[in-house]
């Protein structure tokens, strides 16, 4: 999706201006200085003379130069953040850059441990930044630019934020870097928290300023092409540790997502048996998510890149041929289900209601099941794998394992969606000290019944904190075993873990874990809040396979000082299973050591 073939969609046909001398620069730092970081060889849109962006058709073409640059890390923010998880495993098709990346060992030859791409991005956030005109209006007295404005705030932060994930500690500029001169100077360091910390106070401001809407642009609607300013301070505030603020920015999101007196609910989209025979199951809308890019009130996409449709036009998603079998791959795939993602999903419980009403019974799948179909069925329904399938057309009478991943059926790369933020908000709960809240998010869906019930008993010193969360039971109707039996099409909302394993309110095997023999009330209250943070990990797990979230959730529940770095590389080290754990150690080295989670470049950037 070049930017010139972009703008000429936005602008509609009206007559562009000249956009003044195209300048060579680069976006990267290093230790002591940006030099070696900023390449003059990338392309930036500068101007003759007046800087300033100051009309509609300047300002538009930089917007989306800067989603140009964004393309070239898209694929890079979904594969760093699976690869080195334990949720995927590469195959003997893997590339070596990919393979050194699953190992923990991708030096700064490798592909995918390129700074300069992210530094690209940031250093065109910057530029427009220090010279969007954001004091004109129009005759309504509206700010004109501002939703640009914000738009790209939210770009450089999510940017920063992704590269100090990946690189632990990273050069900090805020500034445009147009010289040489400039690229020499020695710039500050800041590691993850050091980022967090800034936008949060960065973007505060910004939070009601809607994203800009320039109509569809090759067939995608633009407006899934930024990040919502809550959703970045909800994560900026997770990773930093300020969980009731990161528990408020992604309520208030969901709450304003569609304005006001509006909902933006869980949904009620599952994979579910149809009965107790185990013959036959019906997906209500579950795996049609990944491929439906639209934004509409109750739209699962929140945010994506745009990527090309054709590989000569540059931005190509390699996500595609990654997971799927396709002629372009000769058929063979380069990542495949890990082990430890196998054992978890036919490790749930998964169960349907029979009998009348007054007569119910519950009934639950049995663990032997083929085909991937025990326990939870997410991964089931997500992936397909078909053994020795003999191709047709060119490829006739040749035999392959035919392996499909649905949730890569798209050129666009998806960032965000709407039951991540669900159980973000989850994961802020809970380690704000309200396990019980996050529990029901994920067994049964919230309304204000369930928080006056179920929640606030059991907090009654924080009962107004916790009444900030309105969803209100006319507009926030939950999808339960009761009210499934009489036809309610406002029923919107259910707990997470139905998505893929069932009734989990009626789920004897899915309760909230809770030790009754542990008689000091904060001792209680941790232990229970340590136990639902597992259950909300293995939801990320169930939920988000393959979708790059992993090892950036094992990361940041391993940064806890209740956890620790053996809790990431536990799980890493079990990504073949348990028996095998000595083995992916061997190839992985000691990842006790926090130092080894991060990518390093050239020693420059890095924490080593």
């Amino acid at each position: 999706m070049k930017v010139k073939s972009m703008i000429k969609n936005v602008m509609r046909g009206s007559q562009r201006t000249a956009f003044g001398a195209v300048c060579l620069l680069a976006s990267a730092c290093a230790l002591t200085s940006c030099d070696d970081f900023f390449e003059h060889e990338s392309e930036y849109v500068i101007y003759d003379g007046d800087n300033a962006l100051n009309n509609p058709a300047d300002t538009i073409y930089s917007v989306i130069g800067i989603i140009n640059k964004m393309q070239a890390i898209a694929d890079r923010t979904i594969l760093l953040g699976e690869v080195r998880g334990d949720l995927v495993d590469v195959t003997d098709k893997t590339s070596a850059d990919l393979r050194e990346v699953a190992q923990f060992r991708a030096d700064a030859d490798n592909k995918y441990n390129n700074p300069r791409d992210y530094y690209a991005v940031i250093n065109n956030c910057n530029y427009f930044i220090a010279n969007a005109d954001t004091t004109l209006k129009n005759n309504r007295d509206e700010h004109i630019f501002m939703k640009e404005y914000a738009a790209v705030k939210g770009f450089r932060a999510w940017t920063y934020l992704q590269l100090a994930l990946n690189y632990g500690s990273v050069p900090f500029v805020t500034e445009p870097i147009l010289t040489k001169e400039q690229a020499d100077k020695q710039y500050p360091r800041k590691d993850i928290k050091g980022i967090c910390e800034y936008f949060i106070n960065d973007l505060a401001s910004l939070v009601d300023v809607k994203v800009p809407n320039y109509g569809e642009i090759r067939s995608n609607d633009s407006r899934l092409f930024y990040f919502p300013i809550r959703v970045l301070l909800g994560d900026m505030n997770l990773w930093a540790g300020n969980y009731k603020e990161a528990a408020r920015n992604y309520y208030e999101y969901i709450a304003k997502r569609n304005g006001t007196n509006s909902t933006y609910p869980v949904g009620t989209d599952y994979v579910r048996w149809m009965d107790n025979e185990w013959n036959g199951w019906v997906s209500s809308g579950w795996s049609s998510n990944f491929g439906n890019e639209y934004y509409g009130t109750q739209s699962e996409l929140i945010t994506m890149i745009p990527g090309d449709s054709i590989p000569s036009e540059g931005y190509y998603s390699e996500l595609r041929n990654i997971y799927n079998s396709t002629d372009e791959n000769d058929w063979e795939v380069s990542l495949v289900p890990s082990t430890s993602l196998i054992n978890l999903s036919a490790a749930q419980k998964n169960c349907v209601i029979v009998g009348e009403v007054g007569k119910r019974d519950t009934v639950y799948a049995p663990s032997n099941l083929e085909d991937y179909q025990a326990g939870d069925l997410r991964l089931m329904n997500a992936w397909q794998l078909l053994d020795n399938v003999t191709l047709v057309g060119d490829g006739a009478n040749k035999k392959v394992d035919y392996q499909q991943v649905s949730k890569f059926v798209t050129r666009n790369v998806h960032i965000y969606r709407r039951t991540m933020i669900y159980l973000r908000l989850a994961e802020a709960l809970n380690r704000a000290g309200y396990p019980r809240f996050a529990y029901q998010i994920l067994a049964t869906g919230v309304n204000n019944q369930v928080i006056e019930d179920k929640v606030i008993p059991y907090y009654r010193n924080d009962s107004t904190f916790l009444r900030q969360f309105d969803f209100p039971n006319a507009r926030y109707q939950l999808y339960t075993l009761e009210t499934s039996q009489v036809y309610n099409p406002n029923t919107n909302t259910m707990g997470i873990h139905s998505h893929g394993s069932g009734w989990s309110d009626a789920n004897m095997y899915y309760q909230l874990p809770e030790d009754t023999t542990i008689t000091d009330s904060i001792a209680r209250r941790d232990d229970l809040m340590l136990k639902v943070e597992d259950m909300i990990v293995d939801e990320g797990a169930l939920e988000f396979a393959f979708e790059g979230t992993r090892f950036y959730d094992l990361m940041r529940v391993a940064m806890r000082p209740d956890r620790g770095p053996s809790y990431l590389a536990e799980k890493v080290y079990a990504r073949r299973g348990q028996a095998n754990t000595g083995s992916v150690k061997a190839e992985v080295g000691d990842l006790t050591d926090m130092t080894n989670w991060f990518l390093d470049w050239n020693g420059q950037i890095g924490v080593k």
